[in-house]
């Protein structure tokens, strides 16, 4: 690896600060990202939780660098040094807002952006304005009947989608949306929360909920009031980051958009191509919360009621960002090449656009597969219901807790054990045992034991090899449970009948035993040899 850290957690811990994906999210106060020695030097974090990370230009692995934040510096040779590497580089702010995006960004064609700027008053741009609410609304349908098992509500989406064929206005579009959106996000509502139990009395009662997708505090989803939908709105600021890098690449405008109105400091476009993929957002946050608990400390509560993400989860859904970027990128390269078919360019109409993103072009050449799918979501650590630490997959709670929960359990299961174990089947079984054990005895002829073998020599030689033995071992040799086995084991003496048995036993394991000892004495002396 090219990267050496000082003072870093993930030093401490051996783990790379770059995820598999190639992300790095730094954050925190007095941010430095600069070049020296042709390394790319960095150094975040709060107080004495710093963190200096260096990366060569080979072998670092970095692909998308995430910035948290807007206390600090980046150099211009910086930037120079990421557009060199062909890393991403997105500027948010602690609220999930898109501050700043720079990527690899492509030469473009003026007839291209001259296309684009003419489609949000033509047929041209209706048709495209439908084509992605339809993919959203087709999202959405599926989201509703598969993941919230709301059928009769995606029927309803299913109805408004049918709408879309009539509409021949951008409002009318934008309207048949609006109202779907309406009946997606009610389902939201009322979904449930889970926090550890520890955090139970931490937590506002608004946060136990999904609640409303708009703020009280905005009327529109920005500034979030709780914790799901915080997390969806700084997952959207990823996909917009991606959305936006994947028009530049393109030689598109990202703020000149078809379906979403000009406003200034926006980019349009990238919210058009949001639009489809923002259903996929959603259900990766929906298995999120569905199956996994959130930790009070993952989140920051404002005066003003404003919930906002802590570095520790922002990092976590940073690792997203190139599963948006995946799976916007095919979209993005059919806008382009709609916007290049335009009729009015008939000269080149026919011309194919290159496929930057997705490579399709040059794969289907080559005769290989097309990869249009998104990659697989980042791992989720598995968090105890009890007291919020991680643990492994598959596990609900961690050491102490269960130790915790199964002593609160012991009296109800003790009370269970002993109304079993007094029950008619117990004693039908403890009756069982016992006249077997008397009808052995009697039957048992003392005049068969050997003359040597009586009470003095089990205690002096048989005893003391069956203290070397498991108890199961025992017990499987004479046919007794395997608690008794023990008692035998620790010095309880059995019925003279099972005498010869266990000294047979004894002995063969204090052959096996001598055996053991007499090869790893030759072995040791073969070695000095």
């Amino acid at each position: 690896m090219a990267a050496s850290q000082n003072l870093s957690q993930s030093q401490v811990s051996g783990k790379s600060p770059i995820s598999k994906r190639g992300v790095l999210t730094i954050h925190g106060f007095g941010i430095r990202v600069r070049v020296h020695s042709g390394h790319l030097e960095i150094e975040d974090g709060i107080g004495p939780e710093r963190r200096k990370l260096r990366f060569a230009r080979v072998g670092h692995g970095l692909k998308r660098l995430v910035l948290i934040g807007s206390d600090g510096f980046i150099t211009l040779e910086a930037l120079h040094w990421l557009s060199a590497q062909d890393v991403a580089f997105s500027m948010l702010e602690r609220d999930g807002k898109v501050l700043c995006v720079t990527g690899p960004v492509r030469s473009s064609d003026p007839r291209l952006r001259r296309a684009q700027a003419l489609a949000g008053q033509s047929l041209m741009g209706i048709e495209i304005a439908r084509e992605l609410i339809d993919k959203k609304l087709a999202s959405q349908e599926q989201v509703a009947r598969h993941k919230l098992l709301a059928g009769e509500n995606a029927d309803v989406i299913v109805g408004y989608r049918a709408e879309l064929s009539n509409a021949d206005t951008l409002e009318r579009i934008r309207l048949i949306e609006a109202r779907a959106a309406g009946v997606y996000w009610s389902l939201w509502r009322n979904l449930p929360i889970t926090f550890p139990k520890k955090d139970e009395s931490r937590i506002p009662d608004h946060w136990r909920t999904f609640g409303p997708r708009v703020s009280p505090l905005t009327g529109s989803p920005r500034v979030a009031v709780n914790p799901p939908n915080a997390m969806l709105n700084y997952l959207y600021s990823l996909l917009a980051s991606e959305s936006r890098l994947a028009a530049a690449a393109l030689g598109l405008d990202p703020g000149l958009g078809v379906l979403h109105l000009d406003i200034a400091a926006r980019d349009s476009l990238a919210y058009d191509l949001m639009e489809p993929i923002r259903a996929m957002v959603d259900a990766f946050l929906l298995d999120w919360i569905t199956r996994d608990l959130l930790r009070r400390e993952w989140f920051a509560e404002r005066p003003d009621g404003n919930c906002r993400l802590t570095a520790s989860l922002a990092v976590r859904l940073s690792e997203t960002a190139p599963m948006w970027g995946r799976a916007v990128a095919p979209l993005a390269e059919w806008l382009a090449q709609k916007l290049w078919s335009s009729p009015r360019r008939n000269s080149v109409a026919n011309q194919i656009l290159p496929t930057r993103l997705t490579q399709s072009r040059k794969r289907c050449a080559q005769g290989g597969v097309i990869q249009t799918a998104p990659t697989r979501p980042p791992h989720r650590e598995s968090i105890c219901r009890e007291c919020g630490r991680t643990v492994q997959r598959g596990n609900t709670r961690c050491g102490n807790c269960r130790i915790e929960a199964a002593t609160r359990r012991m009296p109800d299961v003790a009370q269970v054990g002993r109304l079993t174990a007094h029950g008619s089947k117990a004693q039908a079984k403890r009756s069982a045992t016992q006249l077997r054990n008397g009808k052995a005895s009697r039957a048992w002829n003392p005049f068969t034991q050997p003359t040597w073998l009586t009470e003095q020599f089990y205690s002096e030689k048989i005893q003391p090899l069956l203290a070397q033995l498991s108890g199961t071992a025992i017990a499987r040799v004479i046919g007794v449970t395997c608690a008794y086995g023990s008692r035998i084991r620790q010095g309880c003496r059995p019925h003279p009948r099972h005498w010869d048995a266990l000294a047979e036993l004894g002995v063969l394991s204090a052959k096996l035993h001598d055996l053991i000892g007499r090869f790893l004495v030759i072995s040791s002396v073969a070695q000095c040899d």
